[in-house]
């Protein structure tokens, strides 16, 4: 049996014969950059996250990227984040001139320690860039309250995270900000890149808006350098069909990811934490364990795809080596890229396909 870590193309078979329809009808009108696809999107987006604006951008790394420059980020700040994330988020604070500065990571939930963000401010802070990773929320209360206390900006790295809660807030809208990425394997997936800032802050809005275009408001006319960043209506079209069904397809996750977690229990693996309070949305299930390397190499011989996110931190790779950074500084970062490894789970997963995957895991502990 082979099972992809993602099949976005049985995803595709529920909801063909709609998109294709859809995708006729704006060839037919040729509305093709920030149409009303995209307005009604923006409109579904900021309800869905509850926030009072939603503002959609080509990608997840621009939306991070401007809001920074939104929040009036550059030159000479410093913006303190997790070194255990994907590249964008460390990556849009140097494109916008400022430095990245890591913190370390809780053990049990792979996020930000909120614990060790304060030890880094110094006078060039500006910001806290939390990432929630895998689909579980940061612990944001004492973020904000940090946040609050220094007069710091917070842009939440909702990347892999929209539709997870914390306390009952979204994901998105607790900080200044949240940058949310529909790239094609994200729980909302668009049919390429895409991207879209939430927020409840009326300037921010503005500034964003002014930014996605060229820093325009007007044709020809520019108040300040921007980017171009527009969402394309075909992208938001196919968004705007998928987003009815996402809170089944969170659902769905769940409920295999409690499958997983009852299936391993008794392995010495350790399954993915969710604290009271918080609701994880599973964009990945990701395992740990001693013998990673071993558990992956039987899974793939065995037609199962396995990753992992993410084999190097962000402070040992080499782009950032200006930072000055050495092995050890982060030792839970470090040892988490170690020894977790991901194992598809996705709402099309069969029956058979889940008992394949857990009989197969549970196989190479007892062989």
């Amino acid at each position: 049996m082979k099972i992809p870590i993602l099949n976005l193309k049985a995803q595709y078979a529920e909801f063909e014969k709609e998109t294709l329809a859809r995708v006729k009808a704006i060839m037919r009108e040729q509305d093709f950059v920030l149409g009303q696809e995209v307005r009604t999107l923006e409109a579904g987006i900021a309800k869905y996250c509850g926030t009072k604006y939603a503002v959609g951008v080509a990608s997840g790394t621009d939306a991070l990227i401007l809001s920074l420059k939104a929040m009036g980020i550059g030159p000479g700040d410093e913006v303190i984040t997790t070194p255990f994330t994907f590249m964008a988020t460390a990556e849009a604070i140097a494109l916008v001139g400022a430095t990245p500065v890591f913190a370390e990571i809780d053990r049990a939930t792979y996020n930000i320690d909120p614990a060790r963000i304060e030890e880094k401010i110094t006078p060039r802070t500006k910001a806290i860039l939390p990432v929630h990773i895998y689909g579980l929320c940061v612990d944001m209360d004492p973020v904000l309250e940090i946040a609050k206390k220094r007069r710091l900006k917070v842009l939440e790295d909702a990347a892999q995270a929209i539709g997870s809660e914390y306390k009952g807030r979204r994901a998105g809208s607790m900080g200044d900000a949240g940058a949310i990425s529909f790239f094609p394997s994200k729980n909302l997936g668009a049919f390429g890149d895409a991207g879209m800032v939430v927020t409840n802050d009326p300037k921010i809005c503005e500034s964003l808006k002014l930014l996605r275009v060229h820093g325009s408001d007007r044709r020809y006319y520019h108040d300040v350098i921007g980017y171009n960043s527009r969402l394309d209506n075909l992208q938001a079209a196919v968004l705007n069909i998928k987003l009815k069904r996402l809170e089944g397809w969170i659902k769905e996750r769940i409920a295999i990811a409690r499958y997983f977690d009852k299936k391993f229990k008794a392995l010495p693996l350790k399954t993915p934490y969710v604290p009271d309070g918080y609701r994880h949305s599973y964009y990945l299930y990701v395992l740990r364990g001693a013998d990673k390397d071993g558990i992956e190499r039987s899974l793939i011989d065995s037609g199962i795809e396995t990753r992992t996110y993410y084999p190097v931190p962000l402070h040992l790779q080499k782009c950032f080596s200006y930072l000055g950074y050495k092995e050890g500084a982060f030792p839970e970062a470090e040892s988490a890229c170690r020894e977790t490894f991901a194992v598809p789970l996705y709402p099309e997963l069969t029956g058979k396909e889940k008992e394949y995957i857990t009989g197969k895991i549970a196989g190479f502990f007892r062989d």
